[in-house]
Formats: structure tokens, sequence, C-alpha cells
């Protein structure tokens, strides 16, 4: 760790956050110009169930990106690998604006999600081995920052500039974090700890995921049910945030009940306020959790998050009535998202080197692939029940997280070297 000046760790955090800010930016996109692509292809009234599909299927091949660029990151290197991963998410993200259908459409999103799933573990793991260990945490927490930025980013360019320039204009613009891959050539150091084991016998492909299944499938499958709940809570609630304000307007309308004045235009700050949340959440979340300890953080914070879809779920027409109610429901539901923060620096520290990216790359992106099954549960409760019942769902996740986290040992202040 010596070795590394701050300002090469500094360098390396700022080009390593665009490349995570632009990930989310372009996971999450879809969400906010779903609508705007459904009146194009009249889907009518299958909208809510391919809206479930696209974006489903965008986390679940963001899972087999996981597994696969992971390992190749133990293998060439996490400077190399991000590179490929960051042109790979771009380049399916353009192509979205080319589509001609539903299916054309998939594919591009599916392509999206191989380079998405491969950027997050890469990222994350460089960062937790070119930072001393009292700094892990916050250095974590600092690179996952970018999450609520790209999704608030997602949701002006949705909500906003869409409607002024059209989704296939939006999707082209959002090929242009292409160019962060000549940063990461250019500026970003490589890991250490990878150097070191450079020159060792190299070792089959496959041979770090044998280890991880001989030495650390039991780790592996608790933080996979770890993951698969804080990110179903995270997913259920924002990629249908769109639709549960209008559910609301809609129900509203239909009883003949008054809507505040201008809360279709105020619903964009209703969004927006939650990622401001999720960022402070984030921020605050490193220092917690190397205070406290990585289970108490992880418990709290999914408590706060909680509380909040109890309040959209149970009582959303009195929140539409009193507007002003959302500020805390919303900021509540932001704030405790942010222990996502936490996973990069709680996996680093619960495998050893020679697996970290594999492992992190795995676990991670099999918890965002189980996403293709959360949302497709979501789409058939939009359909049936509508979408604030669903968020009961996001609700019980985020309670099984809160109790689930404590089956874990406290990894705070572990030596990634004897991990």
């Amino acid at each position: 760790m010596s070795a590394l000046s701050a300002a090469q760790r500094r360098r390396t955090y700022l080009i390593c956050l665009a490349g995570w800010l632009f990930d989310f930016y372009d996971l999450m996109l879809f969400a906010y110009v779903a609508a705007a692509v459904a009146a194009d292809f009249h889907w009518g009234a299958d909208a809510a169930r391919h809206k479930a599909l696209a974006v489903g299927l965008a986390l679940g091949t963001s899972g087999l990106g996981g597994i696969v660029f992971g390992g190749l990151a133990d293998k060439y290197g996490r400077k190399a690998v991000m590179t490929w991963t960051i042109l790979l998410y771009s380049i399916g993200t353009g192509l979205c604006g080319m589509s001609w259908g539903l299916t054309s459409l998939l594919a591009f999103r599916a392509l999206t999600g191989l380079g998405v799933g491969g950027e997050w573990a890469t990222g994350h793991a460089l960062m937790a081995e070119i930072y001393p260990k009292e700094e892990r945490g916050r250095a974590s927490a600092l690179l996952q920052a970018g999450e609520p930025l790209g999704v608030a980013l997602a949701v002006v360019m949705g909500l906003w500039v869409c409607p002024r320039i059209g989704w296939r204009a939006v999707f082209f613009l959002s090929a242009l974090p292409a160019l962060v891959a000549l940063l990461v050539r250019r500026h970003v150091t490589e890991s250490p700890l990878w150097l070191a084991r450079r020159d060792a016998p190299a070792r089959p492909f496959l041979e770090p995921y044998r280890e991880l299944w001989r030495g650390h499938r039991g780790r592996a499958a608790q933080a996979w049910a770890l993951g698969t709940a804080k990110l179903a809570t995270y997913w259920l609630t924002y990629v249908w945030l769109p639709e549960y304000f209008a559910e609301l307007l809609a129900r509203a309308q239909a009883a003949g009940r008054p809507i505040p004045a201008g809360f279709s235009d105020i619903r964009l700050k209703f969004i927006l306020v939650a990622q401001a949340a999720q960022f402070l959440g984030m921020m605050v979340f490193g220092a917690v959790s190397d205070r406290f300890g990585r289970r108490p953080a992880f418990c709290v914070y999914s408590l706060l998050t909680a509380a909040g879809l109890w309040a959209m779920a149970a009582h959303g027409d009195a929140l539409l009535a009193h507007p002003e109610l959302f500020w805390p429901a919303l900021g509540a539901v932001g704030l405790g998202s942010g222990c996502t923060a936490g996973f990069g620096a709680l996996l680093a520290e619960l495998f050893p080197t020679s697996v970290r990216n594999t492992a992190m790359g795995t676990v991670y992106n099999l918890s965002r692939g189980a996403q293709f099954f959360t949302q497709a549960a979501m789409g058939a409760l939009a359909v049936g029940v509508g979408v604030a019942h669903g968020l009961w769902l996001a609700f019980a996740f985020a309670i099984f997280t809160a109790t689930w986290i404590w089956t874990f040992p406290e990894t705070r202040g572990v030596v990634l070297a004897d991990a």
C-alpha cells in the first residue's frame, strides 16, 4: 500500500467514481424513458410487463458479466478489465437508441448489463486494494456514492431531457461515457496486490471459481442472500417510482379527490430528494461502519429504509393529500439506501486476494441478476394490484436485510493480506 502516493489513490478513485456513476446511470436510464419508448412502440397495456422485462434482463445479464469479468480481472488485472467493461456498457446503451422493437431493445439492454456487471466488482476490488485498512470503508462508500449521482442524472435525462429531444437521442448521448475508458488506460494505477501476484505461476481461468466453490461457497451464499435482499429493496423501489406517482394521481382523480397544484412537476423533485438523501447516507455510512462496525450500520440503515417504504405503501393517498410528507418518507428511503455503499468493503473483507475480484463479481452480480425475478414479480403486481402494494415486497426485503446482516462476522479493520 505504501508504494502508492495519496495523489495516485485520489486520481484512481475519481476515475473509478466516473466509471461507476455512468455504470449505474446506464443501468437505470431505461426506467425513466420507458414511458416514451412504450408510446413509440405502442405497447399499450403491456407497458408495465415490457418495462419489467427490459429492466430485469439487464440486471440478469449483469450477473453473468460480473462472473465472467471478475475472473478476467483476477487474471489480466483490474485496470484492463475496467477499460473493457466501460466500453461495453457504453456501446450497449448507445445501441439502444437504434432499437426497432422490443426484441432489439432487449438485446441491447442485455449487452449493457454485461458491461455493468463487470465494472462494479473491478472498481471496488481496486479501491479496497489501494487504500489502507483504516480508510477502506470510507473509500468504498465514496466510490459507491456514484450510484445516486448516476440515478439522479438518469432521472433528469428521462423526465426532463427526454421530452425535449426524444428517447433515441438520450440513448445516443449516453454512449459518451466510453471516453472514461481512455482515462482508465492512461491514469488509473494498477492494484499493488494484484501486481505482486502477477508473476506467480499462471492459474487456469476457471481456477479462481473452483477455489471459490471449494473453500468459500458457504460464505458466498450467505453474502448472496444479503446482496439479493438489499438490491431487491432498491430496485423494486426506484425503478417504479414514476408508476407509483402516476398510480396515486390516477386513484385520486377516479375518487374525485383534489390533487395538489403542480404535483406532476414536483415529482421530479421528490425523486431527486431521494437521491440526495442516498448520497448523504453514503457519505456518512463509511465513517459509521468504520466507527461502529459493518453489522450495526447495515441494520440501522435498512430499518430506516423500511420505515419510509411503510409510509409510502400504507399511506400513499394521505401523502398525496399532504405532499410535504413525501419529503421525510422519500428522505428515509434514500438515506437508508446509503448502506449499499458498504457492500464493496464488506465483500472485499470476506474473501482472500486470490479470489477477491472473482468472489466480489460473482456474489454481487448474482445478487443483481436475481433482480430479474423480483422485477418480474413487481411487473405482475403492478398490473394486478398496483405498484403501491408492490412496495410491501420491497419493505419485506428491507426487514430481511436488517436481520440477516447479523449472521456475518464483524470484518471492520480486517487486514486484506490476511483475509
